[in-house]
């Protein structure tokens, strides 16, 4: 056993057996920091590319640097790939040229291009000028069709043959070709003038006797995406047909690549982890490598906005300065009323923007979606007033003001309820990203109307 794999196995709990462990980072710095270059590829060696990107990006840069020219020409391709986008060129601009040119060679088409498509030009040009021409061909193709889409997504390098052919003759030609991509699925069937016509899995192919026609294997769910269509319905269609792979055509329908499952499934993990952080506000690339001024302007406008927002609120309470004065309990008990809407509308809106994002919410069901938050909101709604309305008397001795915040927790839940659904709706219709801006929405509308239904009520029942 080597010691990368006695370090890693050592008080490993099965819930981190897929971590790197302390132990283990720390062994790659002792080596980094004696400038062991045997010592470290042998820790280094056993180890997944992802789990070495994922050891660069949780080092600082000044250990990053060390490592990875210590590190040298054991650099592989497949690491740069796995590399989060924000210390991807800070990797690439630390790489020996040469041993940069060697690790982009061994990826596949679309690794490269997700690789460069990010980068600086110059940056660019130098991975480029490391591919051979008919990749290098390949990559810039790609890198022709518009940004975020199939053409984008695709690998250039496809298995496919005649629909005319037997099981043998597709045999015959793998066997004999020297260029397969290391890994696919499918072999894809074309007419005569390279139109993608069927799928055929090599599950079939191998288990089929050689005279059996290959037209006659072919799969019956079949997709064929244009190279000009967004990478999210790519993604979509991926999820929702149970896809393994699928050709990518031109605008004359010819085949140019394909999309396998692993890249279909990257874009919806982007794609849930950008929603996840632009509900949040703090930016759709955010990540633990970012430096601290990048993160500070990234968050600084949503914490502008949620100012605007509070402002807003206050205006309201403004509004009722003498009935608060005249009632001290009141100030007390705001905060309750607005912090309870705002829980309540952050639920039905990360609901909505998630069925807006699989494409669950539709026309037909949406005011069903609509109704069915209404009476959650409203049944919760009525369970807090009464808590609400026990704590008020207890608390402050005083049913009225009891049955003022039992009314408020009401009606700010059911509009909570609303507000968490209609309002990513009408965004979505508007062709605004809802996991954008519905979050500053959502909470002003809670604050709002919680904070004058509570205050009007108790101007009205109290004074």
């Amino acid at each position: 056993m080597s010691s990368a794999q006695e370090i890693a196995s050592t008080d490993v709990a099965p819930d981190e057996r897929f971590e790197l462990t302390r132990k283990l980072t720390a062994a790659v710095l002792y080596a980094v920091d004696r400038e062991d270059q045997a010592q470290l590829a042998d820790l280094m060696e056993p180890l997944h590319a992802a789990d070495i990107a994922d050891l660069l990006e949780q080092i600082n840069a000044y250990d990053r640097k060390r490592l990875i020219q210590l590190y040298g020409r054991e650099f592989e391709g497949e690491i740069l790939s796995e590399l989060d986008e924000n210390i991807r060129e800070e990797v690439i601009a630390i790489l020996n040229p040469v041993v940069l040119a060697e690790a982009v060679r061994d990826l596949e088409s679309d690794d490269v291009v997700d690789l460069i498509e990010d980068l600086e030009e110059p940056q660019q040009e130098a991975i480029l000028e490391a591919l051979e021409d008919s990749d290098r061909i390949a990559v810039e193709q790609s890198m022709s069709f518009p940004e975020n889409s199939a053409g984008r997504l695709m690998q250039r390098e496809v298995v496919m043959a005649p629909e005319h052919w037997n099981v043998g003759q597709v045999i015959d030609f793998m066997r004999e070709s020297d260029d397969l991509p290391e890994q696919f699925y499918h072999v894809v069937l074309v007419d005569p003038r390279l139109r993608p016509v069927g799928n055929v899995t090599l599950g079939r192919i191998m288990g089929s006797p050689r005279n059996v026609q290959i037209s006659d294997l072919m799969e019956e769910t079949f997709e064929a995406f244009s190279a000009d269509l967004d990478e999210e319905d790519v993604a979509y269609a991926f999820n929702q047909y149970h896809l393994i792979s699928a050709p990518v055509v031109d605008g004359n329908g010819r085949l140019v690549g394909v999309i396998t499952i692993d890249d279909a499934m990257a874009v919806l993990d982007e794609e849930h982890e950008e929603d996840i952080l632009r509900l949040a506000g703090v930016g759709e690339e955010s990540s633990l490598s970012d430096r601290v001024m990048d993160t500070t302007k990234k968050r600084f406008p949503w914490l502008a906005v949620n100012l605007v927002t509070a402002i807003l609120a206050s205006l309201v309470i403004a509004q009722f300065e003498e009935t608060i004065a005249g009632f001290v309990a009141l100030a007390v008990l705001m905060p309750i009323v607005a912090s309870m809407g705002g829980n309540a509308g952050t639920q039905s809106l990360t609901v909505a923007v998630r069925a807006l994002a699989t494409r669950d919410l539709t026309g037909s069901n949406v005011w069903r979606v609509i109704r069915r938050e209404t009476l959650v909101g409203l049944i919760n709604g009525a369970v807090f007033a009464i808590v609400m309305a026990l704590i008020g008397i207890v608390w402050f001795g005083s049913p009225l003001l009891g049955a003022v915040i039992a009314i408020s927790m009401v009606i700010n839940l059911v509009v909570a309820g609303l507000a968490g659904t209609i309002i990513p709706i009408v965004l979505d219709k508007l062709k605004i990203d809802p996991a954008l801006a519905s979050g500053a929405f959502v909470t002003t509308v809670t604050d709002v109307v919680g904070f004058f239904a509570f205050l009007g009520l108790a101007a009205m029942i109290l004074l």
